[in-house]
């Protein structure tokens, strides 16, 4: 049987760890390969990690044809959805696969409207749905991550170096450290994964302590710095104040309420 392994695809596939995969090992070595492989044509598009173990054991397996796509871009999509519906997951990869989704939809959308007439009108406009995948919200809705931590994984897709990467999917480094990390320079991220989780997690903290320092100071009506933690505890206190001032003028006037018989 002639099957083809696509490494675009394969790469929506997260590596198992070397506990699943020897997990996943002995069970089909124990109880064969249960579940059919899933081709497109010769292409395998689900159960890349069953097939590698089957043929190094020489384990039979079953395929079946799934020849509802027209492009290899929905067979993108259609393995993206399936992964992003399992729970073993991780964030990172679930946001990196979101994030793939968001390009193919919009490139998707920017090619339908090219094709459309020109200039529909205003009240076409206003009658159409908003695009699908046009808000960092709806991809984080999607991979079931905050936005905040889709702006992180951006923030490593587009400056990490391929060793800091690779830490953050072994789960050696934090999502919001690798984020930080990727603010320094290529050869200071490599020496950092070099170093381990603690020089990690330092290079992390450096880089946040660096921010903080160089965040404008707040300053008050006379512009001395304020400490923002002290007028933080002074703002609570005075709307604790307030609120207890309420609550008793309230039960003041459920007093005077109560003795004028209304």
């Amino acid at each position: 049987m002639n099957i083809t392994i696509n490494d675009e695809l394969r790469a929506f596939v997260d590596p198992l760890t070397d506990i699943e995969y020897a997990a996943l090992e002995r069970s089909l070595l124990a109880e064969g390969c249960r579940d059919a492989l899933v081709l497109w044509g010769d292409v395998l598009i689900d159960g890349h990690n069953r097939y590698e173990i089957c043929r190094k054991h020489n384990i039979d397996f079953r395929t079946v044809q799934n020849n509802s796509f027209a492009s290899i871009e929905d067979v993108m999509l259609w393995m993206i959805d399936n992964h992003l519906a399992r729970r073993s997951v991780s964030d990172f990869q679930r946001g990196l696969l979101a994030l793939r989704k968001k390009e193919i939809v919009s490139a998707r959308m920017a090619q339908r409207m090219a094709e459309e007439p020109p200039e529909p009108s205003p009240d076409d406009m206003d009658s159409r749905p908003p695009p699908p995948w046009n808000t960092r919200e709806d991809v984080a809705k999607a991979a079931r991550v905050s936005s905040n931590t889709i702006s992180q994984i951006e923030r490593i897709q587009k400056a990490a170096a391929p060793q800091l990467v690779e830490a953050v999917r072994a789960g050696t480094i934090s999502i919001n450290a690798a984020a930080n990390v990727a603010q320094l320079p290529p050869e200071a991220q490599i020496a950092a994964v070099a170093g381990g989780r603690k020089e990690l997690q330092q290079a992390a903290r450096q880089v946040r302590e660096q921010k903080q320092a160089t965040k404008p100071k707040k300053t008050g009506p006379d512009g001395e710095p304020v400490d923002e933690k002290a007028a933080l505890k002074a703002e609570i206190a005075a709307l604790k104040d307030r609120m207890a001032t309420l609550l008793t003028e309230n039960e003041i006037l459920k007093q005077k309420l109560a003795n004028a018989g209304l």
